[in-house]
């Protein structure tokens, strides 16, 4: 394994592709009808690192332009020093939002260029903590017609083997009770969560909590926004019993867990690695976890997570979401499928064991080049 200059990081590339979903979707505060992939490559010491994240293609200029030169140059061992240089650069910008999705593709692209210089796997290389990880469906779109939604939900049990699935609810209030009562009806006695996406207030949440009482939801993801630790309190205290509150998905700097951790509003906190600072970031927020006795949840991109997860801290489970699902294993060789409602490492693979499959996203291209 070639060392000192040898080893350098001595290129960062950056790309950005839009891809169309398979049909219009919605969820309580937001509908869209394509999603952005942007990734990141990097090459040190004969070896080639992969990271992406789902964000907006303007993140191209901003790794380009911004954070590729703090980190050319250095050992590709030294993630730690090159994470905190990437935050420094962005001081003036702000961690959050744009630059935290940029320097997560960054960093888990480097990541993936160690384990591959060291021929090994990234969840080998980080410390296996589980062998495997379960992952729970997750779409349910409030776009979807009763047919559409049970159809899709019934999959993830039936082929899949997820013991539990997730739909959105808020774009229709009252359209909602309804449409859990078809997904329950589809599942059966396997668990049924919720995703507002922040559409509610405090008492909206606790009156729908009641009207769904008898379908059992397990999980209330988001049922006020996270920016209101106070509101997501005053729900978790009021919920039915079993019914966990969730959030986490916006974290994107260390802060924002420990916010909210510390008001004490959530049963299980969610993080994104291709948003929170990437493996780095995750692992420290799996870390907060740990010691405020709170489990993890990963949030979207699960070909991403997959290997990181396993090392992770009192990690719950991954989401198997519709839209990066479709993505990952159309554009990425080595994504995983799901056995018995499971996904684990390929540790045969080097690194997360993805390849990008750069000829066949070309024609979706719109900013960058790898």
């Amino acid at each position: 394994m070639p060392t000192g200059a040898e080893a350098a990081v001595d290129w960062v590339r950056a790309a950005a592709y839009r891809i169309a979903t398979d049909a219009p979707e919605a969820d309580g505060t937001f509908a869209w009808d394509a999603t952005t992939l942007v990734v990141v490559q990097t090459g040190g010491g004969g070896a080639v690192g992969l990271g992406y994240t789902y964000a907006d293609a303007c993140l191209t200029s901003l790794i380009d332009d911004t954070l590729a030169k703090v980190v050319l140059g250095r050992d590709p061992d030294d993630i730690a020093g090159a994470w905190e240089a990437m935050q420094r650069q962005v001081r003036n910008l702000g961690r959050s939002g744009l630059a935290a999705c940029a320097i997560s593709a960054i960093d888990t692209a480097l990541w993936d260029l160690k384990a591959q210089r060291r021929e090994t796997s990234l969840a080998s290389l980080l410390g296996r903590r589980r062998d495997e990880v379960p992952v729970y469906g997750s779409g349910g779109f409030t776009t979807y017609s009763d047919a559409e939604l049970g159809d899709q939900v019934s999959a993830w049990v039936e082929r899949d083997g997820c013991r539990w699935v997730k739909i959105k609810v808020g774009s229709h209030p009252q359209d909602d009770p309804h449409r859990v009562a078809v997904a329950k009806a589809a599942i059966g006695d396997h668990g049924l969560f919720v995703d507002a996406n922040g559409a509610f207030s405090a008492r909206e949440a606790l009156a729908f909590a009641g009207v769904c009482r008898e379908a059992q939801v397990r999980w209330f993801e988001e049922p006020v926004t996270s920016d209101d630790p106070d509101g997501l309190r005053l729900v978790r205290e009021g919920a039915p019993d079993g019914m966990d509150v969730t959030a986490g998905e916006y974290i994107f700097a260390l802060d924002d867990a420990r916010r909210l951790l510390a008001a004490d509003c959530v049963d299980v906190l969610q993080a994104d690695v291709s948003r929170c600072g990437g493996v780095t970031g995750f692992l420290e927020v799996a870390a907060l976890c740990e010691a405020h006795h709170i489990d993890l949840s990963g949030h979207c991109a699960p070909a991403l997570h997959r290997h990181v997860a396993c090392a992770a801290h009192r990690l719950r489970h991954l989401e198997w979401f519709h839209d990066h699902v479709r993505i990952e294993q159309r554009f990425f060789d080595g994504a995983p499928a799901p056995r018995d409602g499971t996904i684990a490492p390929d540790l045969d693979r080097f690194g997360h064991g993805l390849t990008f499959k750069a000829k066949d996203a070309e024609p979706f291209r719109v900013a960058g080049g790898l």
